[in-house]
């Protein structure tokens, strides 16, 4: 069948636009503030045999390894999905998932009577049991310590809840009325995409319809394979690591070789640390995710959000590594990382293939979770996503100076202050960014923020404190690191408390914490970098006069209002000689 190229982009449009319906339904309707705020979920579509074909809605990490999930659904139920059906999972091991806490609801597309397509919602839930509130038992040794496990299960059969069903999950949840809300927005957000999906390939005829989708798909393709034609040929190699296994400080390193081909290119996780005791091993769908959004974000932004786009990539994850570990390792906290050093890892590979495309580091997260009651009746689940970390600089752009997890893209939104303290009991003392923690480059990383927060009751809190005590944010063709992070917390008697990097610990007394996110890495030199750039960051308060003679070679005027040009060219040409 000959493919007019216009109705193949018009088609590729409109399914992007239907996957970013479902999120707006989705932000609407959602009772948690970690969806109706902070958009932790992703909308994405799938043909009919489990195929990626639209993630254009939310988090790359969430959208990249839906097909898995469907795929699983297919497995489990085959012949047997029928209209008005509603399907649901979580399990890495069993279902296709990413991690326990990330549900997935699916929802079968018929058209002329037969299966045609699915639209799914894959949405982090504010809490699923297990040995902590709010998802993140840093402690768990086994996905059994993590909370509820779901294979792929009918949630709807025949456009009839399964009522049952629904009362188990209930009472599985710390936040029960959370969860109810949530769970059916997220089935209307399907219901609106397979509603409009539906009219697409109605509209099109179903044969015509899903060659098109088909050819939709293969352009991805062509474009990923012309995108990887402009990199040398040869095997291209990367590592990162992180320095704790969540129960001890020890190197847990991240090895890939990018090999690339005329024929395609292979992602080899071969040299990868083994599993871990902690819960930062990461699902085979996770791990997939991982390699497909640092593949993808390498190149420019037009590169098509389908499955198709990555059909010429190959990838080897050794089983028994902490890219694809053996049950029942515990993986809670595998979408941020391992899956941050995975991107890490691979964006070093390719920096080293094409230099000018470098993506310097961004600095990892030390946000915590605080749950509790709000007097004594309702429960909640806090994220302290304010003290989010900061993005590397490419060439031509500083790095943001806070923005959500690496894994999100810019897709996590960080929650308005005032609302948080209106939802639970904090007061956010401080929030600004960081003076001196971008790393120093031709482009600077982002500053990172220094969060100050009172916690007004006592609470359980989870720490997940990967981005403290070391740096995160790699620099980029001789740009620097941005500065490691930092967490103090004090009780409201004034005891100091030092939780360990990883941790859950329940607090009987109120409690202030300040908390210091990492910078991103700098990308080039920074003796290159404009004075009228440092001038303006030195006037903002985000570097100090000190650093921008000592960094950059810029020296300010008494009054720091103006660059002195003449002693500017001086110094820098000084430090180069003496770096030389």
């Amino acid at each position: 069948m000959t493919l007019d190229p216009i109705a193949l982009a018009l088609v590729q449009n409109r399914l992007d636009h239907i996957s970013r319906q479902m999120g707006w339904v989705m932000t609407r309707t959602a009772r948690s503030p970690i969806f109706n705020q902070s958009h932790d979920f992703s909308c994405f579509l799938a043909d009919a045999g489990g195929t990626l074909i639209s993630q254009a809605d939310g988090i790359p990490i969430h959208t990249g390894g839906g097909g898995f999930a469907v795929r699983a659904i297919l497995k489990a139920f085959g012949g047997t999905i029928a209209e008005e059906d509603v399907y649901l999972l979580n399990d890495p091991y069993e279902a296709g998932g990413n991690h326990l806490p990330d549900w997935v609801i699916a929802r079968p597309v018929f058209v002329e009577g037969k299966l045609a397509a699915f639209a799914c919602n894959r949405a982090h839930q504010s809490d699923i049991g297990g040995g902590a509130a709010g998802t993140y038992n840093s402690e768990a040794t086994e996905i059994f310590h993590e909370g509820i496990r779901l294979p792929p299960l009918r949630l709807v059969e025949g456009g009839k809840l399964r009522e049952d069903l629904w009362a188990l999950l209930k009472l599985n949840c710390r936040t029960p009325d959370l969860l109810d809300g949530d769970v059916r927005a997220m089935m209307g957000s399907t219901r609106i995409g397979a509603e409009r999906l539906g009219a697409l390939l109605e509209e099109y005829g179903l044969d015509h319809g899903l060659a098109l989708i088909e050819g939709v798909l293969a352009h991805a393709d062509r474009s990923f394979r012309a995108a990887m034609a402009s990199l040398p040929r040869g095997v291209w190699t990367g590592e990162e690591r992180s320095d704790n296994d969540c129960f001890e400080i020890r190197d847990v390193w991240i090895r890939v070789a990018v090999d690339i081909r005329d024929e395609g290119v292979t992602v080899d996780f071969t040299g990868t640390d083994s599993q871990i005791r902690g819960f930062k091993n990461s699902s085979i769908a996770n791990t997939w995710s991982a390699v497909s959004m640092a593949m993808a974000s390498f190149f420019d932004p037009d590169l098509p959000r389908n499955e198709g786009t990555f059909r010429s990539l190959r990838m080897i994850a050794p089983e028994g590594t902490i890219v694809n570990p053996r049950a029942p390792a515990p993986m809670t906290m595998c979408t941020v990382f391992c899956a941050h050093d995975i991107v890490h890892a691979i964006w070093k590979a390719l920096g080293k293939a094409a230099p000018e495309r470098a993506c310097a580091g961004w600095g990892k997260g030390i946000h915590n979770g605080s749950a509790g009651r709000i007097g004594t009746e309702r429960p909640y689940v806090a994220y302290h996503w304010h003290a989010m970390a900061a993005g590397g600089a490419v060439d031509g752009r500083d790095g943001f100076n806070q923005i959500g997890h690496l894994i999100a893209l810019g897709g996590l939104t960080i929650p308005n202050v005032e609302g948080y303290e209106r939802s639970y009991p904090l007061r956010v003392r401080r929030h600004e960014f960081r003076t001196d923690a971008a790393g120093p480059g031709k482009y600077r990383g982002g500053t990172g923020i220094d969060y100050e927060v009172d916690v007004l009751e006592p609470a359980e809190y989870s720490f997940r404190s990967e981005g403290v005590g070391y740096e995160t944010g790699f620099g980029a063709e001789g740009g620097g690191s941005g500065a490691a992070g930092a967490m103090t917390l004090t009780l409201a008697d004034g005891t100091p408390f030092a939780p360990p990097k990883y941790a859950v610990r329940k607090v009987d007394q109120p409690l202030h914490e300040r908390a210091l996110s990492p910078g991103g890495g700098g990308w080039g030199d920074p003796l290159e970098r404009d004075p009228a750039a440092v001038l303006r960051d030195a006037r903002d308060g985000v570097v100090s006069a000190r650093a921008a003679g000592d960094l950059y070679g810029v020296v300010l005027s008494g009054d720091g209002r103006t660059v002195d040009a003449p002693a500017t060219a001086l110094r820098r040409a000084a430090m180069r000689r003496a770096a030389a």
